[in-house]
């Protein structure tokens, strides 16, 4: 059965060459046709269809240069391939290569053009047919298969039959495939252009030439590995050189033969092992394979063969640094940097977008999506990953791999420098920094990695010898002391690296693309501050670290004059510059990390807004837009230190005298800061930074008012402990007066932020007030003792005096505020005022513990009944002098609710006089009421013009 099948291959193999000569002979002679057809139109000057024309030019644009480049056709033309032609000119037209126009074609075309006076249209290529995919491709590639696995099937044929020895069987096949890869030079040199660019994809002589190298490559695989006729050494020759020669006909032959030959490179280390393998050797291989790839790449402007060179090579080094038991960093790092530098000289290279073919039709795009599809964009980006990944593994591994971190810092920066230095690379510059930064962190972070704390044992010394309460004589216990080894000085290296390349880039893409300057202007400060911080926060004294600290401090300058350097080159100020937006606020962030640096607690709160207001002063000097903004990011900081330390300098130091302590600079001293600040920028043309400094100011002298009341109510200590009903009436009313204050200081001078500020903060102690005072520091619910004086106590506090600002804030916001909110501050004030009327009844009958378990007397009810109407016919007077509808709604609430208690409550629980008194009291004051109504208020209708009481139903 084999025979047949290795006999019925060779045949079709041989079918499949005649057919494609025959076919190839067949359209030579009809693209000679064409020419000659058109010119004999272009001599006659006869018009042609637009039509034909279009498909008379589409075919003569797939002649290549070797026939433009002839002497005009004779009549005794008989072979389309004849005439002396330089091998350069052939190469052009094999498989896989870019069909080049010669310029001679161009004008050709332009003139026919002309002549037959054709309206511009696009030319469509017409869908190949199903016969012409099935004779002249996949038979081609058929072909090619059948000949590869006829010579294999030969070789197993006279292996069972036992014919010939393994010698002459591997000699016959290899001879076999160089057989194959003579008879496909041959036919490449003989087949005619027109094939190579109508077929570019099932041309013979490169499936031929492929079938002859698997050959050769399966020979010296089994010559090696099967019968021992070849060592490792010339094993892996042989196979290089097949794979070398294989890469170096793709040049000819196109770009899959070239990713035949790739693979058989990357194979090749894996198909031949050694007793002693050698790393050097291995990546030595590789490097050299890859730049034969890249280089052959770089010629025909391939893109899918050295992206799979790309990740082969990353799959080797992953593979070594995770499975090779004793690590050789130095020829991986060198692997990397060939890596690197091929991509930088080899290819892309030096290409541009002007140098890459541009699909036709093709409208602009926006830069930013022009950036990120640069030319041989394939390229970049797995080159990219193929840097980073190995950067990250060296740093994952550092505890693994030797001077791991060393080669983490040398790849990270070879990476960032092709960002830098090439038009193309956005990948290797985004790819750069992450990989900086999550390379330190992996550094930094991983347990056991040898760059964090290593713990090591000591005995703790012992007092005496004294024994234990057991009896037993003490033991030296194990105690964890940290011995520091860290790479502080490398990781500052690689930050001023970075620093360096990423500013030079900045200067180097300016002038050409702002957008990849706009990237590059992000990441300069970004990475360097990120390495710097994790440093610090790692290995750093928090207290005072001087290192850190004037790093810091020389960073902070750099980038600021950078931003200055930038900046002066630009003759609009006002409009948004990446570069001076980025440099200014990254330098104003490593300041920011000096300070924490060499200062600490309440100092460094202090100097945080210090530096904030003097960026806000600067703008005295320098016009720039970034500078207010400076403001805000260190109130930010601020806030963030507080939320963390509410106590600013610890609670061991916090001083317990009130309100003259640490509390009142930390918290107060911003406050003004950011007051000064807005009120510098009075003039300045950004609104919006300066409302935002209002609000902040606003907050922090909010924040230093509770933060006062609380720590002088609590006996100068701040922790987490429930507020009492006193001190959360303190807050309420500080947020009552910071409302009105807002409001004044919005009529004073308009701001958005006081107007809107001031509803905010009164809306938010109206929920404060309904979940506080009213339920969960309820004295009835919590049973907190109200004092031993009546009514000057904790109600009088927590109730009244809310109360009453609600309602003198209500009067102040009529006619400056929308009703609903003026609605609702009176309500707020008359629900206190109700609150504290009804728990100082209670507090009258049950003494300074009003708690519900106590239960409820008989007199208690009746005088509820009383109050409450002699408060609802007060409010009803009050409303009426102020003429304040919403006092009097609440008026006619108080006296429903006591009309619904008389009825349903009084009438069960009271007896005897109490009952009869809370009915006659009842009726009194409504009829009382009713009689208000009719003869005072609605008597004064007709002369003051009450218009709400005369309204028509």
């Amino acid at each position: 059965m084999l025979e047949i099948l290795s006999l019925v291959a060779i045949g079709l193999a041989l079918y499949t060459l005649n057919a494609s000569k025959s076919s190839a002979q067949k359209l030579g002679e009809e693209v000679m046709r064409l020419k000659r057809e058109v010119e004999a139109l272009k001599t006659g000057g006869v018009t042609v269809p637009a039509q034909t024309a279009a498909e008379i030019s589409d075919e003569a644009a797939m002649v290549t240069g070797e026939e433009a480049a002839e002497a005009p056709v004779e009549e005794g033309f008989s072979s389309p391939w004849a005439g002396k032609v330089e091998e350069a000119e052939k190469g052009r037209t094999i498989f896989g290569g870019e069909a080049v126009a010669p310029a001679e074609a161009s004008v050709a075309s332009e003139t026919a053009e002309e002549a037959v006076a054709a309206p511009a249209i696009v030319l469509v290529k017409p869908k190949e047919s199903f016969e012409s995919r099935i004779g002249a491709r996949w038979a081609v590639w058929v072909g090619g298969i059948a000949l590869a696995l006829g010579g294999i099937f030969m070789v197993k044929y006279s292996i069972e039959a036992g014919l010939l020895s393994p010698a002459v069987r591997l000699s016959l096949a290899a001879v076999f495939g160089l057989v194959l890869m003579g008879v496909g030079e041959f036919v490449r040199r003989r087949t005619q252009p027109l094939i190579a660019n109508a077929f570019q994809n099932a041309m013979i002589p490169g499936v031929l030439t492929a079938a002859g190298a698997i050959t050769l490559f399966a020979v010296t695989y089994v010559a090696y590995e099967f019968y021992g006729y070849l060592g490792p050494v010339a094993a892996f020759t042989l196979l290089a050189a097949v794979s070398f020669a294989t890469i170096g006909l793709s040049l000819l032959h196109g770009q899959a033969l070239a990713g035949l030959g790739l693979l058989a490179s990357m194979l090749t280390p894996a198909l031949v092992s050694t007793s002693e393998p050698s790393p050097w050797s291995l990546f030595g291989f590789l490097g050299v394979a890859w730049l034969a790839t890249f280089a052959a790449a770089r010629i025909r402007r391939w893109q899918i063969v050295p992206s799979l060179a790309n990740a082969g090579m990353l799959l080797w080094i992953a593979l070594y640094l995770s499975f090779s038991e004793n690590v050789d960093v130095l020829p991986v790092l060198l692997a990397v940097l060939v890596l690197a530098i091929g991509h930088g000289l080899i290819w892309p290279g030096s290409v541009t977008a002007e140098d890459m073919p541009s699909p036709s039709g093709a409208v602009s795009v926006h830069p930013l999506d022009r950036l990120l599809t640069p030319p041989a964009v394939a390229v970049s980006l797995t080159g990219a990953l193929a840097l980073a990944f190995p950067a990250l593994m060296f740093a994952s591994g550092e505890a693994a791999i030797p001077h791991g971190d060393y080669a983490f810092v040398i790849a990270v920066m070879a990476l960032a420098l092709l960002g830098a230095l090439r038009v193309w690379a956005i990948y290797p510059a985004l790819l750069s920094a992450i990989a900086a930064v999550a390379g330190v962190v992996a550094l930094v972070g991983l347990p056991g990695s040898g760059v964090i704390d290593a713990f090591s044992t000591i005995a703790p010394p012992m007092l005496d010898g004294t024994p234990l309460l057991d009896g037993t004589e003490p033991q030296s216990l194990p105690v964890p002391v940290p011995v520091l080894s860290t790479p502080v000085n490398l990781l500052l290296v690689l930050a001023v690296a970075y620093a360096t390349v990423s500013i030079a880039a900045v200067r180097l893409r300016l002038a050409g693309s702002g957008v990849f300057a706009a990237i590059w202007s992000l990441i300069a400060p970004t990475v360097p501050f990120a390495i710097l911080a994790i440093s610090f926060f790692n290995f750093g004294n928090l207290s005072f670290d001087l290192k850190h600290g004037l790093t810091a401090v020389v960073f902070g300058l750099v980038f600021l004059a950078a931003a200055e350097g930038f900046s002066r080159e630009r003759s609009e100020e006002d409009s948004l510059f990446v570069p001076q937006w980025a440099f200014a606020a990254g330098g104003f962030a490593f300041l920011v990390l000096a300070l924490h640096a060499l200062t600490d607690g309440l100092v460094t709160t202090l100097a945080i807004m210090v530096l904030g207001t003097a960026a806000v002063f600067a703008t005295r000097l320098r016009r720039w837009l970034v500078l207010p903004w400076l403001m805000a990011g260190a109130a930010a900081i601020v806030a963030g230190r507080i939320a963390w330390e509410p106590t600013i300098v610890g609670p061991a130091s916090l001083s317990t005298t009130p309100v003259f302590n640490q509390l009142l600079a930390g918290y107060g001293i911003p406050a003004v800061l950011l007051a000064l600040s807005a009120f510098e920028l009075r003039r300045w043309p950004g609104i919006r930074i300066r409302n935002l400094l209002q609000a902040l100011a606003s907050l922090f002298l909010l924040l230093t008012a509770a933060i006062l009341v609380r720590h002088g109510m609590n006996g100068g200590v701040l922790d987490s402990s429930v507020p009492t009903l006193g001190e959360q009436a303190t807050y309420t009313l500080l947020v009552i007066g910071a409302s009105a204050v807002m409001m004044s200081l919005d009529l004073k001078s308009p701001s958005p932020v006081f107007r809107y500020g001031s509803m905010v903060v009164g809306g938010l102690s109206v929920l404060s007030v309904l979940s506080a005072h009213f339920i969960g520091l309820n004295p009835y619910f919590t049973g907190e003792l109200l004092g031993k004086w009546p009514v000057v106590d904790l109600l009088l506090v927590g109730y009244l005096l809310p109360g009453i600002a609600y309602g003198g804030l209500a009067f102040y916001a009529r006619d400056r505020r929308p009703l609903p909110y003026v609605i609702m501050l009176a309500l707020t004030g008359v629900a206190l005022v109700f609150a504290w009327f009804t728990l100082s009844v209670r507090r009258y009958w049950q003494g300074d513990n009003i708690a519900d378990w106590k239960g409820f007397l008989q007199p208690e009810t009746y005088t509820y009944s009383v109050v409450w109407l002699l408060l609802g016919v007060a409010l009803l007077a009050i409303g009426s002098k102020v003429d304040s509808k919403s006092i009097r709604l609440a008026s006619a609430g108080l006296v429903l609710i006591a009309v619904v208690k008389v009825f349903l409550i009084d009438m069960s629980n009271l007896e005897g006089i109490l009952r009869a008194l809370s009915f006659i009291g009842l009726g009194a004051v409504l009829i009382g009421i009713g009689l208000f109504y009719q003869k005072i208020l609605s008597g004064k209708s007709g002369t003051d013009g009450k218009a709400e009481l005369n309204a028509s139903p």
